[in-house]
């Protein structure tokens, strides 16, 4: 269980992991002490696994987004997403419930480079079948998690 304390400092952290523990403190309203040991306390418990940027792939020339569903056979889901592990373009698995197996994000330079995963890269063996949808647009995809 999380805190109130906690909730705050995530969310503080979440708007920018760079902010000094003084900040911090000044925004929730505590001493930069509590902020410390709140934090060492969260990353011990894996809460707070770590700081990363927020980068845009687009302007680092990833402008082809793909969302794909993939049907495995029977049994080897596991063994097929981690061969899928291993393929920089994509950028999240998701096991899923329905008539598919897994999602992957997928993030391409262009449609050639969208093209060749997927006529010869995600030809894995127990593949049954695959269905591309490619974004035109993203609404929303937030990757800070405000913390109730």
């Amino acid at each position: 269980m999380v805190s109130e304390l906690e909730k705050k400092i995530l969310n503080s952290l979440n708007q920018n992991a760079r902010k000094s523990f003084r900040q911090v403190a000044k925004e929730v309203g505590t001493s930069t002490t509590a902020i410390y040991n709140n934090v060492k306390k969260l990353e011990k418990r894996g809460v707070l696994k770590g700081y990363i940027p927020i980068i845009d792939e687009e302007l680092l020339g990833y402008t082809q987004f793909a969302i794909i569903a993939i049907r495995i056979n029977h049994g080897k889901l596991m063994e097929v997403e981690q061969e899928l592990t291993k393929f920089p373009q994509v950028r999240a698995i998701y096991d899923i419930t329905g008539d598919w197996d897994c999602i992957l994000i997928c993030h391409f330079k262009n449609r050639h480079e969208l093209d060749d995963f997927l006529k010869n890269q995600i030809s894995l063996p127990y593949v049954e079948r695959v269905i591309t949808h490619v974004v035109l647009n993203v609404v929303k995809d937030d990757k800070r998690t405000l913390i109730t």
